[in-house]
């Protein structure tokens, strides 16, 4: 079979690779999406990943084609979307079903061979079956949605709850659009939503999910916290998403979160993240509550993040494919890649079509 295959730091390469072979509890998923993520990008070309030489990828969908020994053969022909991170089963999260808490988990993409390929092997565990009407580039799409949901979930914003969100990539245009469809969040001055993003286009999504311009600042030509200070009358905001992951922008969400807010940060971090003593202070006197959010819950029942987003898909609550900005064939995903690694044009999600 084709795959994209790292060998080393910046060596990526569209090689011929063994086809997998599904051992017990495990298939063979024929690709038929894959997303690139942001992550991706800093594995392929500055940390490396856990093993070489690896296929990465991590958000894919399928069909089913084997069945591994053991592996209900009921799976051979369905359309899935696939829960990346495999739990050991045994930790403590794990047996509070935790799973994206594991202390020893893996991971298809980083840890084991993921879906730059024309096959990849998946645990079946690790399975949801799509719904008819949803795509396989929607369901490619799974991952970062639940990762959006599970931060939403985290900090669950009440209506009457004022927003920001601080950085408008992926993640943050995922978070808006779940927020807008969880509620009528612009209805009142206490409702709305404030989103800081840095480029025009980002602009234009944020548009087309329906916030108001008034909503918008664009931070390369407006100072931030000017505008969050004018925007929320000096009080802050109930809720601050920070999908960042910048010292700057964490200082940012805990200047303009209102006294008792919650701050949920979402952003990987950069750099280290180094609070000023003044800052640190405004968390103990508003009494600020700070929450991490990580990955997202799979534990196969309806009330988990993906169902969640496989219901708003389903009953097409949500339209995600029109953050699909470009769609490559497996032979050219490296310009994926490389427009991600040099930021040489404007794309939201891009996707490589199999």
């Amino acid at each position: 079979m084709k795959a994209w295959v790292l060998t080393d730091i910046g060596d990526i390469r569209l090689e011929a690779w063994e086809k997998p072979v599904p051992g017990p509890g495990e298939v063979l998923l024929q690709v038929r999406a894959a997303g690139i993520c942001g992550s991706d990008i800093p594995r392929i070309y500055q940390t490396g990943a856990h093993v070489h030489p690896l296929v990465p990828g991590h958000e894919f969908s399928g069909i089913v084609v084997e069945a591994g020994e053991g592996t209900d053969s009921g799976w051979l022909g369905k359309r899935v979307g696939v829960f990346p991170l495999i739990p050991c089963g045994s930790c403590e999260p794990c047996l509070q079903r935790r799973y994206e808490m594991c202390r020893h988990y893996d991971y298809l993409g980083s840890r084991r061979d993921g879906g730059f390929a024309e096959y990849v092997r998946v645990p079946v565990d690790n399975l949801a079956e799509l719904p008819g009407s949803v795509s396989f580039e929607e369901a490619a799409m799974l991952e970062p949605m639940a990762v959006a949901v599970h931060a939403m979930r985290r900090v669950m914003p009440g209506p009457s709850d004022s927003i920001a969100i601080c950085g408008m990539g992926t993640i943050g245009l995922l978070l808006l659009m779940f927020l807008l469809e969880a509620g009528d969040m612009q209805a009142s001055p206490r409702g709305r939503i404030l989103v800081v993003g840095n480029k025009e286009f980002q602009k234009r999504e944020v548009l087309k999910l329906g916030l108001p311009e008034a909503c918008w600042c664009d931070s390369r030509r407006q100072n931030a916290d000017a505008w969050l200070e004018e925007r929320t009358g000096g009080r802050g905001v109930d809720v601050f998403f920070e999908c960042v992951g910048k010292k700057e922008t964490l200082t940012q969400a805990v200047e303009h979160t209102a006294a008792g807010g919650r701050i949920c940060l979402v952003g990987n971090p950069a750099l280290d993240m180094l609070l000023e003593r003044d800052v640190y202070w405004k968390i103990l006197r508003n009494q600020l509550t700070v929450t991490g959010t990580w990955n997202s819950s799979f534990t196969r029942e309806k009330t988990d993040d993906w169902h969640y987003v496989l219901d708003r898909l389903a009953g097409k609550k949500i339209a995600p494919g029109g953050l699909i900005t470009h769609r490559f064939p497996l032979e050219e995903l490296e310009k994926g890649f490389h427009m991600m690694r040099d930021k040489s044009g404007d794309y939201v999600k891009i996707m490589g079509i199999l």
